[in-house]
Parts: structure tokens; C-alpha cells; sequence
């Protein structure tokens, strides 16, 4: 029974497997997808990461952030997604990884030596700072779930504008008056809780 549910998996397009797990979580769909692509993205993670180690941990750490991936966005073309995907977990990891280093490099001032620089003449602005940054998570909640999407995956993630339409279907014109739309939303949504900061 189980070989002739494996097979029936394996017969299945891309398409009605992804169709299956979001409308009923099967995990089995997804299994399907993984034995389909596991090899593509393992190929991209050793281009970026160059470590079969490194590459097989990002395997498996892109394919468990699809689970809540797939159910919030709607995916044309699996196979160019999860490539897509794929290489934009990796830069971030380089990324994170090149922040390390300047901070752990011997030749660097390091994060004592910064923290301790910067704590007297800095407290103010870093408070001014902090707040800026929750005012903007709290913008960013407010817009509509296109335009939410675009500004995470642009400036967030890092994404291009042709990554950010191939994932979530929209054109690019779409995708550009999203961000732009945001943006502006962002922007109203500040400068009004500022006023009331201010007249209160």
C-alpha cells in the first residue's frame, strides 16, 4: 500500500503537488517535491557555500522554511522557485557571514570596542533608533498583504524585482507599484505617529 501511494506521488506534476500540500498539508506532496529537487538546491547551496556539509544543513533548512513558504505564497513554477529561494538563502548566510568576520577579524575594532565607543555619545540616538525601528515593523504590519509581501521580500530578503514577481505571480509593474505603494503607506503611517507623539 505504501510502495503504490509513493508511486502515485511520484507520477504527480509539480503543479498538483503543490496544489495537495497547501490545501491539505499532506507532507507526503512535499516529500514528493524534495525527492524532485532536493539534488537542484544542494547543487546551488555547494555554488554558493562551498562546503558539502554547509550545502546539505541548507538543503534541509530551505526545505523546512517551505513549509510556511508555500502555504503564504502562490507558486507558478516550482522548479524556478525553489532555485530562486535556494540562492537567496545562501547570500544571506554569506552575508551574515562576512558581518562575522569583520567582527571577529583581529584587525577590526570588534564589538567590545564598538559597544564601548559608542554607548556614552550614542545613547540618545540609539533609543531614537530603536524606537524608529519598531515605529517601522508596526508600519510595516499595516499594509495590505501585496504590498506587505513586496517590501519584505525586496528589502528585507534582498530580493530583485524579477525574484519577487517569479514567487508571488505578479508582474513586474505590479510588483514596482506594490513597493512604491508600501513605501508611501510606510511613510503616512510614520509621520502621523510622530504628530501624535509630538501634540501629546
Amino acid at each position: 500500500m505504501w510502495l503504490i501511494h509513493k508511486k502515485k506521488i511520484h507520477d504527480q506534476t509539480d503543479e498538483w503537488l503543490l496544489e495537495d500540500f497547501r490545501k491539505t498539508g499532506n507532507s507526503s506532496s512535499l516529500g514528493g517535491l524534495f525527492d524532485r529537487y532536493s539534488h537542484l538546491v544542494f547543487g546551488v547551496c555547494m555554488k554558493y557555500l562551498k562546503n558539502e556539509e554547509d550545502a546539505k544543513d541548507a538543503t534541509l533548512q530551505i526545505f523546512e522554511k517551505l513549509v510556511v513558504d508555500l502555504r503564504r505564497f502562490e507558486v507558478k513554477k516550482f522548479s524556478y522557485w525553489v532555485h530562486s529561494v535556494a540562492r537567496n538563502y545562501c547570500l544571506m548566510v554569506l552575508r551574515n557571514r562576512k558581518a562575522m568576520h569583520y567582527y571577529d577579524d583581529e584587525n577590526s575594532p570588534g564589538v567590545d570596542a564598538f559597544v564601548e565607543s559608542h554607548q556614552q555619545s550614542h545613547l540618545v540616538e540609539h533609543d531614537e533608533d530603536e524606537a524608529r525601528l519598531q515605529l517601522l515593523e508596526e508600519a510595516v504590519k499595516t499594509l495590505n498583504e501585496e504590498q506587505r509581501m513586496c517590501i519584505e521580500m525586496f528589502y528585507l530578503k534582498k530580493m530583485c524585482y524579477q525574484d519577487v514577481s517569479e514567487i508571488t505571480g505578479f508582474d513586474m509593474k505590479q510588483v514596482k507599484s506594490h513597493i512604491q505603494n508600501g513605501k508611501r503607506n510606510i511613510k503616512i503611517y510614520m509621520e502621523k505617529k510622530a504628530n501624535e507623539i509630538t501634540h501629546t
